[in-house]
């Protein structure tokens, strides 16, 4: 057992697809020989070479176009979008073209979009977007959102493995901050399973990337202070999402606080909130609750992006209220 960090696991993702499919490129705005703007990607091109890691220009619809082109001619493309905001300006080519070529067509269309995101840095509105709901609305596209570094090397693997598209979004708050201990052993992460991380009988937590990790701390708080015993859900991928896992966890408490770091007006968390009450109504004490960052842009001074993001005061206090209603 070894420890790495989150932006380890990804790295070590790459590595590992990169070595075993000589079908899969890697490429994207500095990736190469600079090695990613996070140094994520840094040794990779030395390592396989520039026809498989490359650098691209900064034209994020025609990254993804060609793509798509090479994934209709039995590639495995990586594109790395180096913030997740950035594929906004693409978003024909992951809807309509990715997305519906196999409905149309019958064609796989086996591309892995890497999309840093979140905030926490100080990068403000154009640089900290959580955008997972888009690309969540998209038919024929998968999304997954790992949290932990061991399950963001494999579900890596599994995202290229698949015939989907698949949007990886990768939380840039973690990428050195989140350590786990791992073996040597990569194997895919089953997509569309979600995992509980802690166990409790008072009140669950459905979350996902950097907020599994404010709901852990919220949850051993709240513990200290007040004993009560929370839950906490890891959802790991986004669409399609383990409803079975998310009743269960339900169903063990009566009681669920959803977190999410994205917006909360159609935001993410209102799916999930919206299937909870569709389908387990009988299983709830008290309602739905969602906690999530207002609807206003991303601001770039720490003292207001502290405010905009939930943290693991705000999740206590939310699961505080939740569990007295």
């Amino acid at each position: 057992m070894r420890e790495i960090t989150y932006l380890q696991g990804i790295h070590e993702g790459l590595q590992h697809v990169l070595e075993h499919d000589p079908e899969t490129v890697l490429f994207g705005q500095d990736v190469g020989a600079f090695g990613g703007a996070f140094k994520l990607t840094e040794g990779l091109q030395a390592r396989f070479g520039e026809d498989r890691v490359f650098d691209t220009p900064i034209c994020e619809s025609a990254m993804l176009g060609c793509a798509i082109g090479m994934a209709t001619q039995g590639m495995r493309p990586i594109v790395e979008m180096q913030f997740a905001d950035f594929i906004t300006t693409a978003l024909h080519q992951l809807l309509n073209n990715a997305g519906t070529r196999h409905y149309r067509t019958g064609n796989a269309v086996p591309i892995v979009v890497r999309a840093p995101s979140g905030g926490g840095s100080g990068g403000g509105p154009f640089h900290s977007e959580e955008l997972e709901t888009f690309f969540c609305h998209m038919p024929g596209v998968k999304v997954v959102y790992p949290a932990f570094p061991s399950d963001a090397r494999a579900a890596l693997v599994a995202a290229v493995a698949d015939p989907n598209p698949v949007v990886y979004m990768e939380n840039k708050t973690c990428y050195r901050s989140i350590k786990e201990q791992v073996d040597d052993g990569v194997a895919p992460l089953p997509l569309g399973k979600a995992k509980v991380r802690r166990r409790g009988v008072d009140a669950t937590v459905i979350a996902y990337g950097a907020m599994v990790h404010e709901a852990l701390r919220a949850a051993v708080d709240l513990q200290a202070s007040d004993g009560y015993e929370v839950m906490v859900v890891d959802l790991r991928t986004l669409k399609p999402y383990d409803l079975d896992t998310i009743l269960a966890a339900t169903a063990a408490t009566g009681r669920v606080l959803v977190v999410s770091e994205g917006w909360k007006t159609c935001g993410f968390a209102a799916e999930i909130s919206a299937a909870i009450t569709e389908t387990g109504f009988h299983l709830l004490d008290a309602p739905v609750q969602r906690l999530t960052a207002p609807d206003v842009p991303v601001p770039f001074a720490a003292t207001l992006e502290a405010r905009y993001r939930p943290g693991a005061a705000d999740i206590a206090a939310a699961l505080r209220q939740l569990i007295e209603f």
